[in-house]
Parts: structure tokens; C-alpha cells; sequence
């Protein structure tokens, strides 16, 4: 009896580009670009708000190696947004190449080219520029209606309805509301109300962003960029540059890490707008402290919630308003808003009566945020878990047990998640299974260790989704190759998350093959087929779902060319792994045989492209505890433990999926406790290198340990959800709510800093 081959579904399989990444193989933009291409860099404003009265360029042309220097008179007066989303974009065109009017420290003010570094960093000090110095926006609370206008220019514009008014420095505003919530209030025993605030992270990635650009044979502007939205940056730069789609190609090789940072068009810009001025090839690779200062961090959020619940713990109403920051432009801005309402208030859904949710996201003189893994539910979990906790607290309930008493269960429809039906939701299982790796029961909320240290624990939940409903879009095209293998062509970007080897397990289950056998390429916006990208934890629901589709098809079609080889109907066979078969065995091609015949005399195309797109976006689920102790004399946190439970679904890969966890897990622990960003008086930002901006180390994460409880999503390949950005959720709300046990203070900003805690412990003495 022939043996069954084993699934490779939710096995630990290696990343297709394992060895080269640890052999340190070149694979990054830097690594494939040739040296003596021009040298890009930006000259950036001292000055959070000002506007360019003169700038002369003569001198700086003049040095040695100088191929050009560009500035605001140069660039095309057309607007564009560098959010990396499906068009028609929801953030409003508000970007020129280069501005007259610059809006934060670090916006470009001239753009200079040259043969070598060297002498473009020397003609960069000899331009002159004289500023109008313009009194800016700083604060998020005077923002909205302020007499001080981040926009005022009349060609801004806002594709969507989203609320945004540039005249009233209002990127989006909105409201969701389901049920009479003042009526519920009035009739809650307790009504708690807080408000908790986010600061703008970075993604902190190794590879900095960086772009090298040239012209092809045929005239086109080729773009090889680390970037996670290929097609994305092409519309991007046509807007920019005022130029067809059809001149611009755009190619990614090895991302160094994202984590939403490359969902902006960042880097592009600048190298692209040399090479079509020129002709001449041009790369630009920023530097850290540009990285820091000028790049794309999560949103500043603050978040006032109201919370209804009666004595025995059922939560009945929640309000939330959230005030979000999107900095001197919009990328991004009204989208990550909707998440901090939309991904946390729908935890809570099993006695939940009324919900309101309000927003305004406001322009300012501070650096324009963008995409973040969590985008947005990351700062509303903070918020609305932290609340829970507090309600707990003040019931004397166990704040596991007011969870279990209302969170959202597998069957029941969301008012507050766009009506969705949680078809797959694990939630109940995690929070027994995360209990029991922690021993939740057998400890005590705190313990005072007597060594001058208390240890204490805390919990939090978290949801998120799997792609944007309705619109995200995933493409794969499959094809037969010669002796039997298969090559899948994605447009999708593997930006270290190991989503090609995800991708190619889906296919070789498809397929019945090794995912040796299956070869992945990708993306190009010239032969790649349409991918939305690698963003909004899209890629293994929508683009795996594509990958299983068109695999299905693409056995349909290699039949038909059995058929005609065997001479028979299509409807007597069997796909059999290495080839194809009749049902009573009698005869047998090989996938080798039908890949020569489909290349002799063949009219049955032996390959197959399949789109894909959901109309709903299960929501991942996940739950979170923590153990630390607190330094009675110092206020310094130190973890011990963190356990995660998981439901995304079907893992596809278990390793992969855990390595998620893991790195998501430490990034939420940086939030919490180390991660700072503080600007001067004048808007400058301090934190401008990892000397100032602290991430956590290994050492400093604790023993992290990651567990699955398995749902099954139908919509999903294999049952599978998303994990990518549900993993970073919960580590600032379950820390924060361990120091409260240890120290009996609520810490409603973060980062939560040692002088926080001991400054915190000093006043509840007194």
C-alpha cells in the first residue's frame, strides 16, 4: 500500500532563505547596486515650521562632483500622499516633492546629487537657505481649530470622505456608535472614566530605508527599493514625479525588516526624481538618525474611555474618543485612527449594549507618522485594557475573571467590528491556556519578596484582523516547469516574516510535493501579478487563499493535458502528486511528461493566476500575562515571565508563527517600558539615535513563552488567520497592570520608565 505523504501544513519548515540570511549572502538594495551610481541626500529644515524665503544653490553646484542640486522650484506643484494604500488613498494628498513650506525639523528642504558622498555632504553645508520662521503647531490638544494651519495651501486635497479639513488642521475625523449609550451609563452601577496616552515608536528596523533607481533599455524608470507595497510605490511616483505608471517599474530585493515602516514611500522620492532629471542611475540610503527623525513612526494617541459595568463585573457600555497625531502629513493617518476603537471595543461584546466611538487625527509641527505593526489597535488596547483592569480593581474582581465574563465568543456577531460574525474565535481557550502556563490561580496579584523587590502580575487580550475587508487584494500565478516543479510568482514581500516559505508550503499542500519543489519569486510590479502587499496581516489569508485557488485550478488544468495524452475523458483521472493518473491505475503520466507535452503542440496554458480578495477579515486573537518585579528603592522593572497564547487559526508554519510571537512580544515590551519620544521646545526630536532611543536588548525581554490554540477560519487557507501584528498588543497593557499591582499606581502614559514608577511609588506614599 502506497505510504500517505505527510502534511506540511503547520510543520516547522525552514525559511526558504535561512542559509543565506545566516551565511550573510548578499541579498539587500545595497548588496546588487553598483557604486558608482550617484549619491542622494536631503537637505533637511532646522525648523518646525517655516517658510523658505530664498535658497541659493550656486556655490554647492559648483563643488567638485556635484551632478545637481534641486530645490522646491524644481519639483512638479502636484500633490501626492506617500501612504502605501489602495487607491483611491483614504490619506489626503498633501506632499510635494519638495515645499516651499516645510513642516517639521527634517523636512526636505533641496535635494543634492552627486558622484560620492564625500562631495555631496560638502555641498550640502554650502547651500544657503533663509527661513521665515513660522510659529508651529506642537501640541495635539490646540491643534484642531488652531489659527496656525499646518496646510493651508489650496491644492490639498482628500480623495475620501474621512472628515479631514485642512483648514481646521483635520487629517480625519468620525464616529461609530451602536446602542443609547448615555441611557446604559445612567444605569450602570459604576462608570469608570480615564484617559491613557501612546508615544510616536519607531519601527527601529536594521535596514534603514534606502532606494537605488536607474534607467532602463527601454527609457523606463527602474526602481529597486526596500519596500513591502511594490505596486503601490509605482502610483506613488507617478503622482510625484507627473509621469505614466507605464515609465516605472518597481522591483524589491531582501528587506532588512519594516514592521509597517515600508508601507510609506519614504526613500523613493528622491533617487527617482535624480535618475528621471539625469538619466543616471542614483541611490539613497538613510541614515539613522534620518531614520528616526524622518521616517514613519507608529501615531501619538490619547484616549479618553468610559466604562459602564455593574457590580458583578458585566461591562455594558464603552466609550472611547481618540486623539491621534498624524504629524506635519497624513500618511496613514486616517486609517490607523479607526483601529484603536475597532480592535479593542469589540473584546468585550458578550454583554456589551451600547458602544461610542469618536475620533479627530490632527495635523502638527512633529514628524508625519505612518504604519506600525498593531497600526493603531496597539495604542487602543493599551487604553481599553488598562480600563478593564482598572474596573477590576475597583470591583475586587479577579481581572481574568471579568474577562471571561464578557469577552467575545466564537459565534456571535460584533456591532463594534462592522458587524462581522466571529466564525473562529479561540479567545475563551487562550485565556485558560495562558492561566495555567503562568499558574494564574496558584499566585497572588503581589507578593513582596523581602529583598526589596515586589513581584506581581498582570494580564491583557488583544484582537486584530486578517487584511482589510473588501478591499485588499492578493494575486499568485503557479506554473509547471520543466521536470515537474513549480513556480510561484507572488507580489507580496517577504520582508523578513518568512511569508515566501508561508506561500510555498500552501501550494506544496496543494500540490502533494516537497516545498523544494515549489520556487518563489516575487515582487516586480512588471511581471509580479497584482498584490496589494505585505501589510494590514494580510498576506497568508488573502495572497494564501490566491496561492490555494490557483494551485486547485492549475491540477485542473494539467489534467486536461493528461487527458489528451492518455486519451481519455478529463473526468477519469486523479492528480497524484508526482503525476496523473486514471482511477483504476491502469495508466500514468508524469508531471515531467506533462510539463514537455504542455511545450509541444500543447493549446491548455499549464499555468495559472488567481486574485483573490475577502469580504470580511477574521480577527486573530490573543492572550497575554506577565510577571515582574519591581525595585522598591530604584522603580527599575525587571521581567520574569511572559506567557502568550495565541489563535490565528491554523498555523501554517509553527516556527515561523512563534518567532512572530516572539519578536512582536519584545517590540511591545520596548513600548512599555524603554521606548521614548520627547521633542524640544522648538519641535526637535531627541531621541534622534539608538544612544537616546532604547530597545530592548534579548537580555532585557525576559523568558517569553508562545502557545497556540487552533481555530478554523473556512475563509482562510487551511483554516488559517493572520499573527503578524496581533503579537505586539499586549505587552503594554499587561505590564502596566503588574507595576499597579506592585505599586498601587496606574500608569497611564508610556513608556513607563524606572523614575515613573519610583516618582509614582513616592507620591501614593505620601
Amino acid at each position: 500500500m502506497e505510504e500517505k505523504r505527510t502534511s506540511v501544513i503547520n510543520q516547522p519548515v525552514r525559511k526558504k532563505d535561512a542559509m543565506s540570511l545566516v551565511c550573510g549572502k548578499p541579498g539587500y538594495v545595497d548588496d546588487g547596486t553598483p557604486s558608482d551610481c550617484l549619491a542622494v541626500k536631503v537637505l533637511r529644515s532646522p525648523h518646525a515650521h517655516a517658510w523658505i524665503e530664498d535658497i541659493n544653490t550656486d556655490i554647492a553646484c559648483k563643488v567638485p562632483g556635484i551632478e545637481a542640486v534641486y530645490t522646491y522650484k524644481d519639483v512638479p506643484q502636484k500633490r501626492f500622499t506617500l501612504a502605501g494604500q489602495t487607491y483611491p488613498e483614504a490619506s489626503p494628498y498633501d506632499r510635494l516633492i519638495l515645499d516651499r513650506r516645510v513642516r517639521f525639523v527634517g523636512d526636505g528642504v533641496a535635494i543634492v546629487a552627486g558622484e560620492n558622498e564625500k562631495a555631496v555632504d560638502k555641498a550640502l553645508k554650502l547651500i544657503k537657505v533663509t527661513y521665515q520662521v513660522l510659529e508651529p503647531v506642537l501640541d495635539i490638544h490646540q491643534a484642531k481649530d488652531a489659527d496656525v494651519l499646518v496646510h493651508p495651501e489650496e491644492n490639498w486635497k482628500a480623495l475620501c470622505d474621512v472628515g479631514a479639513d485642512n483648514q481646521r488642521n483635520l487629517c480625519a475625523s468620525g464616529l461609530d456608535e451602536d446602542g443609547n449609550l448615555e441611557e446604559v451609563m445612567d444605569s450602570c452601577d459604576i462608570v469608570l472614566e480615564h484617559t491613557y496616552h501612546t508615544k510616536a515608536n519607531q519601527q527601529a528596523m536594521m535596514e534603514t530605508f534606502r532606494t537605488y533607481t536607474c534607467i532602463d533599455p527601454y527609457g523606463r524608470l527602474h526602481v529597486i527599493s526596500s519596500t513591502q507595497i511594490v505596486f503601490h510605490v509605482r502610483r506613488i511616483l507617478a503622482n510625484a514625479l507627473d509621469i505614466p505608471k507605464s515609465m516605472i517599474r518597481v522591483t524589491k530585493p531582501r528587506i532588512g525588516g519594516g514592521f509597517g515602516a515600508k508601507q510609506s514611500c519614504i526613500s523613493e522620492m528622491y533617487p527617482a526624481f535624480v535618475t528621471w532629471k539625469t538619466k543616471k542611475a542614483a541611490k539613497m540610503i538613510f541614515s539613522r538618525k534620518e531614520t528616526q527623525t524622518a521616517g514613519s513612526p507608529r501615531h501619538e494617541m490619547e484616549m479618553h474611555v468610559r466604562l459602564g459595568a455593574m457590580k458583578d463585573g458585566t461591562i455594558r457600555a464603552i466609550d472611547l474618543y481618540t486623539l491621534s497625531n498624524t504629524g506635519a502629513y497624513g500618511e496613514h493617518g486616517p486609517t490607523t485612527v479607526g483601529l484603536s476603537g475597532h480592535k479593542s471595543i469589540p473584546l468585550y461584546n458578550s454583554n456589551l449594549e451600547a458602544f461610542r466611538f469618536r475620533y479627530d487625527v490632527v495635523y502638527t509641527n512633529m514628524q508625519a507618522a505612518g504604519a506600525y505593526r498593531g497600526y493603531g489597535a496597539t495604542q487602543g488596547l493599551f487604553a481599553v485594557e488598562s480600563m478593564v483592569n482598572e474596573l477590576a480593581s475597583k470591583l475586587g474582581i479577579d481581572p481574568v475573571a471579568i474577562r471571561e465574563k464578557n469577552i467575545v465568543r466564537e459565534g456571535q456577531k460584533a456591532a463594534a467590528y462592522y458587524n462581522e460574525q466571529m466564525n473562529a474565535c479561540a479567545l475563551d481557550r487562550c485565556i485558560t491556556k495562558a492561566k495555567e502556563m503562568i499558574k494564574w490561580d496558584e499566585k497572588p496579584l503581589a507578593q513582596d519578596m523581602g529583598n526589596g523587590k515586589i513581584r506581581a502580575k498582570g494580564v491583557a487580550l488583544a484582537m486584530q484582523g486578517s487584511g482589510i475587508s473588501g478591499m485588499d487584494v492578493g494575486s499568485a500565478t503557479i506554473k509547471l516547469n520543466d521536470d515537474g516543479f513549480y513556480a510561484l510568482s507572488i507580489g507580496a514581500a517577504d520582508m523578513g516574516t518568512g511569508c515566501d516559505t508561508i506561500l510555498a508550503q500552501i501550494a506544496a499542500e496543494c500540490l502533494e510535493c516537497s516545498v523544494d519543489d515549489i520556487v518563489v519569486y516575487g515582487a516586480d510590479s512588471d511581471s509580479s501579478p497584482y498584490d496589494s502587499g505585505s501589510y494590514a496581516s494580510s498576506t497568508t489569508y488573502v495572497t494564501g487563499k490566491a496561492v490555494e485557488k490557483a494551485c486547485v485550478e492549475l491540477k485542473k488544468r494539467m489534467c486536461r493535458i493528461a487527458a489528451k495524452m492518455m486519451q481519455c475523458d478529463e473526468e477519469e483521472l486523479v492528480f497524484d502528486s508526482d503525476g496523473i493518473r486514471t482511477a483504476d491505475c491502469s495508466q500514468k503520466v508524469t508531471l515531467g511528461e506533462i510539463a514537455a507535452k504542455s511545450m509541444n503542440g500543447n493549446t491548455e496554458a499549464s499555468q495559472v493566476t488567481v486574485t483573490h480578495s475577502s469580504p470580511i477579515s477574521p480577527p486573530p486573537f490573543m492572550a497575554g500575562m506577565v510577571e515582574l518585579e519591581v525595585d522598591k528603592e530604584t522603580g527599575a522593572v525587571e521581567l520574569l515571565d511572559y506567557v502568550a497564547v495565541v489563535d490565528c487559526g491554523t498555523p501554517i508554519n509553527s516556527n515561523l508563527a512563534k518567532v512572530q510571537t516572539e519578536g512582536g512580544l519584545a517590540q511591545g515590551i520596548g513600548m512599555a517600558l524603554y521606548e521614548d519620544v520627547t521633542y524640544s521646545a522648538k519641535g526637535k526630536i531627541l531621541e534622534d539615535s539608538f544612544m537616546q532611543y532604547k530597545i530592548p536588548t534579548r537580555l532585557d525581554v525576559c523568558r517569553l513563552r508562545v502557545e497556540f490554540e487552533n481555530s478554523y477560519e473556512e475563509s482562510g487557507p487551511f483554516g488559517a488567520k493572520s499573527i503578524g501584528e496581533i503579537v505586539i498588543n499586549t505587552p503594554s497593557p499587561a505590564i502596566a497592570h503588574a507595576i499597579y499591582n506592585a505599586t498601587g499606581v496606574w500608569h497611564r502614559e508610556l513608556p513607563i520608565t524606572p523614575e515613573k514608577v519610583l516618582m509614582g511609588m513616592l507620591s501614593h506614599e505620601n
